[in-house]
């Protein structure tokens, strides 16, 4: 998430489809959108400002969903603005298209950045949305993109151009989130429980200030990461985490100050070549970041101040340590504060937002209580099949068979006769 993070892909400057909402054919909202929970409503901008010129590329006709209705156009010479929930048979086409992107393409740092970036402005001090900051399609506007911190972004959002006007029933926000966590999940990484729903902002003026993204550089590494991210809402585990996403990507020096021009893990690419690494194999999802930022043993790989300072700090040397040694654990803990920070700041509709794929339920191991089975017949429950599947294999383990009693066990036999007597022995002695 630090400003050293950098894009695979060197492409020129260009931008997204503003869209808006109306209902398919008529003003009113067909009985398939309303009863998915989705609103459709004629929207227009509120910023009143023209588009720069190098932001908006020629529209090409959008067909309209059947759902949800939503179509892309220019309302008065101002941006059209993507409003309410997300479609969800839309967000499901188009990851499939993003994978098709990333094997293409092989973006994944810069996406996953995208996401992060527009999530990481947010304030948990500021109640109001859109004022707060956060996941709210943000990065889609120019300013934005030119803030320091963001430099190159613009080449993500290029990236999503097409997939922008295929799907025009998914806010931007949704959209770079959707792409941030389907590249983590592409390069190896762990499956990402992301909720979706968020709104859009619709302007400019509704775009926070520059500043509150991570510095790669700070005077005191430690504090400046705590200062970022507690503001956030985030805490020490989160920020250990959520760095080792560093074993994706380069540095490039001429975005960001930082790496070499190249290196031997970088001169051919995939993507365009150049810059430094974290990691030799910088396309793939693993704990490798946190090994090789411990060893710094290899002069081709980049360390910055905000990385080394990972086994400095106390607090975040045990998360670092844990998950130098244990990729599982890293996997698990990075999962949870992937979603955590897709979630901040945003406004969602449905307000609980929904999901495009269900959990995974742990399955719990049934324990026998034998109060359960009882013998009297109101209150007697019939085992489970899973219960009677593990009663018959420990069965079978003492030398059971299906077809025949179990065998005696004579050590058994001998091991409780002895105790019994001993029993007895001291019962009897304690009497006399």
């Amino acid at each position: 998430m630090a400003t050293a993070a950098s894009s695979v892909l060197g492409l020129g400057s260009t931008g997204v489809v503003g869209v808006q909402r109306v209902a398919s054919s008529s003003s009113t909202v067909s009985s398939e959108a309303a009863s998915s929970g989705f609103v459709t409503r004629r929207r227009g901008s509120a910023s009143g400002k023209q588009l720069r010129s190098e932001f908006l590329p020629s529209l090409v006709p959008v067909k309209r969903s059947s759902k949800v209705g939503v179509v892309a156009r220019r309302v008065g010479g101002s941006e059209a603005v993507r409003a309410l929930a997300s479609d969800p048979a839309q967000l499901k086409a188009a990851r499939e298209d993003i994978k098709a992107l990333l094997k293409e393409k092989h973006c994944h740092p810069i996406l996953i950045r995208l996401g992060w970036h527009d999530a990481g402005t947010y304030n948990k001090d500021v109640k109001e949305w859109p004022a707060r900051g956060g996941a709210n399609g943000s990065l889609r506007y120019s300013m934005v993109q030119n803030h320091k911190a963001n430099a190159g972004l613009f080449n993500a959002t290029a990236l999503l151009d097409e997939i922008t006007k295929k799907y025009p029933g998914i806010t931007y926000a949704d959209l770079f989130q959707l792409a941030s966590a389907t590249a983590i999940e592409d390069a190896g990484g762990p499956k990402i429980p992301l909720r979706y729903g968020r709104k859009d902002i619709e302007g400019e003026h509704q775009c926070v200030k520059e500043g509150f993204l991570p510095d790669a550089d700070p005077p005191s590494p430690a504090d400046h990461l705590r200062n970022v991210f507690y503001r956030m809402g985030l805490n020490d585990q989160d920020i250990v985490a959520l760095s080792g996403a560093h074993t994706l990507g380069r540095v490039r020096p001429d975005r960001s100050g930082f790496g070499k021009k190249e290196t031997k893990y970088t001169k051919d690419g995939p993507g365009a070549p150049g810059g430094s690494s974290w990691t030799p194999e910088w396309l793939k999802f693993d704990n490798s970041y946190f090994k090789e930022i411990k060893e710094k043993k290899d002069a081709e790989l980049v360390v910055l101040p905000t990385d080394a300072v990972l086994f400095e700090d106390p607090s975040f040397k045990k998360y670092a340590e844990k998950y130098a040694n244990d990729e599982k654990a890293f996997f698990n803990d990075y999962a949870v504060s992937h979603a955590k920070l897709s979630e901040l700041g945003s406004e969602f509709d449905p307000p609980e937002g929904f999901f495009l794929d269900k959990p995974e339920k742990k399955v719990e191991p049934e324990i026998f209580v034998a109060a359960r089975y009882s013998s009297q017949p109101e209150d007697k429950q019939d085992l489970s099949d899973g219960m009677k599947d593990k009663i018959r294999a420990e069965y079978l383990a003492l030398g059971g068979a299906p077809n025949k009693a179990m065998g005696s066990n004579y050590f058994l036999n001998i091991i409780i006769g002895i105790s019994v007597l001993v029993l007895l022995s001291y019962y009897l002695g304690y009497l006399n």
